[in-house]
């Protein structure tokens, strides 16, 4: 039998310990093939074994954090023959997916939610009188989020028998920053007594009156605790029993510490010391890049390069456009490699901000340098932008500061799947008042957009661009709301962003057929430049967006032909109402009808036919 098929909870120390070599070798032979996150799953192999040592997922609620550690998981809940195609439209997911399987508990995706989903999962259990034991497990970066202080506020006076483990690597993505990361520095650095409080509870629980005994030496151990160390632990104080630091990669020590939290019935948190990327050298010395990588050579651990991206540009025209002005500012939420900003932090490390996993933050922050005359502009994405949707409304547009908002990963984004999909953005910022959203369609827009927000700041602007690079379209029209770039007095296809060289190549198709179609490329989506659109755009025209529908260009499109009386409405083609899963972006635009085979059927159906 493949040692990966055995069954955890009969395997020896030893066998355990083969167990988890055997996953980072499969782990690298597949990711290497199929991409994904590699480095957060490599250093969370050991404390996943032990966890399915101690406790049964078909019924103990484990809960990951985001869910970029989560592959051993799959493999231990036997998932391990999806990983052959991980990620690709229609196959396994790269985050925990309830639809999967009984053993995912909860949707993964988006950082510090897991305390709180541990925690309702928690109170559920015992208002249904049963005794499943619910795990929050999440990365000492997810502590830099607000909700996870919620969550553990909640849950240290609630008494639930909730089990917290952190996997603590001193990373996120990139670096860790703020309080949280030194606290957690000090932690690291303490005696460890864990074995002492483990022994007297398993040495005093067996007798008569254990739990008179226990409240006794629970007050000598105190006093221990107290000559030793120098402070009390944050979740001690908060109401956690705290249990570490401990060796994240030591499966036995962790069994042990597992099975004595199980037994504790209250809440507890467990401190497990990890390395990123454990297993594969070049991992481990450069975990930021390969936290989520695309398919690479195992050798040498390089990817195929793809040319210049949107973030790279991005980071390079913002380092230009500050050398000349030394009131930008650079704000981010812990992703300064993902967004493009590692340059910026080496040229203007004082005027480089991340303040962790913080998006409401981040944005709060930026609204109050703005009042006070500095340039901020905040670089997120924007699946993560959402959680900071209030703060822009409330904190920025309502003062109509001049905060500019780099909005990376807009429309769909591929593998990541729903919970990464930038396909909402479109919509909520675009009924905030005062703020102003633009979609470049290449880099040479997204720098010239950026140098004139940034030149001309009057109020709140939102930049939105696509991963990865840009497509056959590279002309640079962003001096003006909208261009016209191909002639036509039949119909016009009206679009943004890179779905701009599908309309072109849509009207060519058709322009085989008989039918003179016009593309007009949108720069400016908010406000929507209607009164001079409506001079250009002919009885017949179709808007073409990777956005869900509500809240879209084509719908406002929609509603002020119908405010203006017009004959026709236009035909819309966007994503409906729905979440886009993982896959390519190939995949997904023509599952959504969006390439150009399908845009021509469709047309030609509906003006031909």
């Amino acid at each position: 039998m493949n040692i990966l098929d055995a069954n955890v909870k009969k395997m020896t120390p030893a066998q355990l310990e083969r167990l988890a070599k055997r996953i980072r070798c499969f782990l690298l032979a597949h990711v290497s093939q199929t991409g994904g996150h590699l480095a957060p799953s490599l250093g969370a192999v050991d404390l996943i074994v032990a966890l399915h040592k101690v406790f049964d997922t078909s019924v103990d609620r484990v809960v990951f954090d985001v869910g970029h550690q989560a592959y051993s998981h799959k493999i231990l809940t036997g998932r391990r023959e999806g990983f052959d195609k991980l990620r690709q439209w229609g196959e396994m997911s790269g985050f925990p997916c309830p639809n999967e399987s009984v053993h995912d508990a909860f949707v993964g995706g988006h950082a510090s939610t897991s305390i709180s989903l541990a925690l309702g999962m928690a109170r559920a259990e015992r208002l249904k009188g049963s005794d499943a034991r619910c795990i929050a497990v999440l990365g000492d970066g997810a502590l830099t989020g607000g909700l996870a202080y919620e969550a553990i506020n909640d849950a240290g006076h609630s008494r639930e028998p909730l089990i917290v483990v952190l996997n603590d690597n001193g990373m996120s993505i990139s670096r860790n920053v703020g309080g949280m990361s030194k606290h957690l520095a000090r932690l690291r650095s303490r005696p460890q007594y864990i074995k002492m409080k483990i022994a007297y509870h398993k040495l005093t629980d067996p007798l008569p009156g254990g739990k008179t005994i226990n409240r006794a030496l629970h007050r000598m151990k105190r006093g221990v605790r107290d000559t030793i160390l120098s402070d009390s632990s944050l979740f001690e104080s908060m109401g956690f029993a705290y249990l570490g630091p401990a060796d994240g990669h030591n499966i036995d020590e962790m069994v042990e510490l597992f099975r004595h939290a199980k037994s504790l019935k209250r809440p507890v948190l467990i401190h497990l010391m990890t390395r990123k990327g454990k297993g594969y050298k070049q991992a481990e010395q450069n975990p930021s890049a390969f936290h989520g990588v695309p398919a690479f050579d195992l050798q040498n651990g390089l990817a195929a390069k793809n040319g210049e991206t949107f973030s790279d540009r991005f980071g390079k025209t913002l380092c230009k456009l500050a050398q000349n002005d030394k009131k930008i500012v650079a704000i981010t939420a812990a992703m300064p490699d993902g967004t493009g900003l590692c340059q910026f932090v080496k040229q203007y490390p004082s005027r480089f901000f991340d303040v962790g996993i913080a998006e409401g933050h981040a944005v709060t922050m930026a609204a109050a340098m703005a009042k006070q005359g500095i340039k901020p502009v905040v670089a997120v994405y924007s699946s993560f932008l959402q959680r900071a949707y209030d703060h822009i409304l409330h904190d920025v547009a309502i003062g109509n500061l001049p905060v500019v908002f780099c909005v990376d990963r807009a429309g769909l984004v591929g593998e990541d799947g729903a919970t990464h999909q930038g396909t909402f953005d479109v919509g909520f910022l675009s009924q905030i008042p005062n703020l102003t959203l633009y979609a470049p369609a290449s880099l040479d827009e997204l720098e010239s957009m950026l140098s004139a927000a940034l030149a001309d700041l009057k109020g709140p602007v939102a930049i939105r661009y696509p991963r990865g690079g840009e497509g056959a379209y590279n002309g640079n029209y962003a001096d003006c709301d909208f261009a016209v770039l191909r002639p036509g007095n039949d119909a016009c296809l009206l679009t943004y962003g890179t779905l701009t060289h599908t309309a072109l190549e849509t009207a060519e198709r058709l322009a085989k057929q008989g039918l003179q179609v016009s593309v007009i490329k949108l720069n400016k989506l908010s406000p929507l430049p209607c009164d001079s659109l409506h001079d250009k755009l002919p009885k017949r025209f179709a808007v073409i967006e990777d956005v869900v529908r509500n809240g879209s260009v084509g719908q406002r499109m929609a509603a002020e032909c119908a405010a203006r009386g017009g004959e026709f409405s236009p035909v819309l083609f966007n994503l409906g109402q729905t979440f886009m899963p993982h896959g390519s972006i190939t995949k997904q635009r023509a599952a959504a009808g969006l390439d150009t085979d399908s845009l021509t059927e469709k047309l030609t159906e509906a003006w031909c036919g």
